[in-house]
Formats: structure tokens, sequence, C-alpha cells
């Protein structure tokens, strides 16, 4: 199996992804959800959990709906 990153790393890796996510949307705003999301997942490098998180999350944003 692959080597786990440390809770700590993956912590930081989510939060630089939402971050990423935000300030992309706010810049891009013609961009689909949809296709920000999946490539914040893979820029940063995210777990399945980490991805289920974001999917779960920002549902609506994926969606386009403003909450």
């Amino acid at each position: 199996m692959g080597e786990s990153k440390p809770l700590q790393t993956r912590s930081a890796a989510l939060k630089k992804a939402i971050c990423w996510i935000s300030e992309t949307v706010q810049e891009h705003p013609e961009r689909q959800r949809e296709q920000v999301l999946r490539e914040a997942q893979l820029r940063f490098d995210l777990s399945p959990a980490e991805c289920e998180f974001l999917d779960a999350n920002f549902a609506d944003m994926a969606a386009g709906k403003v909450v």
C-alpha cells in the first residue's frame, strides 16, 4: 500500500484546497464548480475522505446554488 501522510499534513492540504477553491471561484465565476472541486482534489493530493468532505460540504456550490 501507499504511504500515508501525517494528519497535520493532510489537514494543511485540505485548508489550502479550501482557500484555493474560494479564490478560484471569486476570480473565475464562469468556471464550473464541479470542475474547480475536482481540480483542487488533484492539485492538493487529497485523500478519499477529504474529497468526500469537499463533495458533501460544497454540493450546493457545485450545483451552482448560492447559500
